[in-house]
């Protein structure tokens, strides 16, 4: 194995860490703070080059995982199930990252589903909301 699986395997950890950020700190800082951690693990472990690759699969997967989370809030999921799903669903990320290629993905997947997330959301008009006031 060479450097570029190791380079893939901390993007798709750092993607992994982002999705659970999102969970459980607030969201601005989400992205800011799995990046930090997964840039902090891929230099301390491998090397500077592991560790951009993990830096950007933290920014990548905070900011993916972002709009799915206030979607689902917003629909009324509660806030303990949500913190289960997404703990599973980091786990099952980090666990795909150790296949060659697939934390590449992760680390483009996610930012591209959040994207299309967010051109489907419904666009609110103030006039609509001024009517209901009345």
């Amino acid at each position: 194995m060479g450097a570029w699986y190791w380079i893939g395997v901390l993007a798709g950890l750092g993607a992994a860490l982002g999705i659970l950020c999102t969970g459980i700190v607030p969201r601005r800082v989400a992205a800011l703070f799995a990046a930090v951690v997964a840039g902090a693990i891929g230099i301390t472990v491998f090397g500077w080059d592991e560790a951009v690759g993990g830096l950007v699969g933290g920014v990548t997967g905070g900011l993916g995982a972002i709009p799915i989370l206030r979607g689902a809030l917003r629909r009324g999921g509660t806030r303990g199930g949500l913190a289960a799903l997404v703990a599973l669903s980091a786990l099952v990320a980090a666990g795909l990252a150790f296949v060659p290629v697939l934390g590449y993905l992760e680390a483009v997947v996610l930012p591209a589903l959040a994207l299309r997330l967010r051109a489907k959301e419904p666009e609110r008009y103030a006039g609509l909301r001024t009517l209901a006031r009345d």
